[in-house]
């Protein structure tokens, strides 16, 4: 069966003091909780080693990763540098990845690839834009963003894939993803990960939801039978508004 997950992602914010006391402080939260969801935090480069040397039940990952193994590309962080701090799960192509740094599709696949080889856990994020939803493309767009990223991975390998569904066009626009739209695109995705690998990988796959999941809605989206937990962007990085979205489940 397919895990429930709530993953924060921390994006540009927290020094690394800031982010271990805030790291410890979850796992002290959560220790006197019983939790019935997996729970993973992904976090700047910097912070990897130091935080993942002290949370047990909690999961770390990185935010990004290259697109390459090694060699002179200055600034880059590989997937065997994240996997060698103890970090178990990468985001791979979230929005403003694709938006601010115009990562493809085909980018996408090799850092795909290059995580699955060094034992990491890629969080693959899709999600249509503003346009495309207008248009009435979203069925559309996050196909050909799965099937030309992860269409030519083995079923085992996609097996290792959790998917991340974002509405990039209902965050920070003033427009709201309702949760029957939010139940409407996961079972899309569900059933064209169906078509391309049988219905038992499909039901095997988490589905996280990315769009402005909160304390408020969280018990109500996770309800949904296709929404398997939350991707959960600002709200991760305060405990009293994080540790709420993990206990909706």
């Amino acid at each position: 069966m397919r895990k429930n997950i709530v993953a924060g992602n921390w994006k540009m914010n927290t020094t690394l003091q800031e982010g271990i006391a805030l790291a410890y402080g979850l796992q002290v939260a959560l220790n006197e909780k019983k939790t019935n969801c997996d729970v993973i935090i992904c976090i700047p480069f910097i912070h990897l080693a130091s935080i993942a040397g002290i949370v047990q039940t909690v999961s770390v990952g990185a935010e990004n990763c290259a697109d390459k193994t090694s060699g002179a590309y200055t600034g880059e962080v590989s997937a065997a540098m994240i996997a060698s701090t103890g970090a178990k799960y990468v985001i791979i192509g979230h929005s403003e990845r694709r938006a601010y740094y115009g990562e493809s599709n085909a980018i996408l696949k090799e850092k795909t690839l290059l995580a699955l080889a060094n034992g990491l856990t890629p969080i693959f994020c899709i999600g249509e834009v503003l346009e495309e939803r207008e248009a009435g493309k979203q069925n559309e767009i996050v196909k050909k963003q799965i099937s030309e990223s992860l269409f030519d991975l083995s079923a085992e390998d996609f097996g290792k894939i959790i998917l991340a569904y974002e509405p990039v066009w209902a965050i920070g626009t003033g427009k709201t993803a309702t949760v029957a739209q939010a139940q409407e695109i996961h079972a899309f995705i569900r059933q064209t990960v169906a078509g391309k690998y049988g219905k038992t990988v499909a039901d095997n796959t988490s589905i996280l939801y990315g769009g402005s999941c909160n304390a408020g809605n969280a018990k109500e989206l996770f309800a949904n039978p296709d929404v398997d937990g939350g991707l959960i962007g600002g709200a991760s990085l305060a405990i009293d508004k994080f540790l709420p979205i993990i206990e909706a489940f």
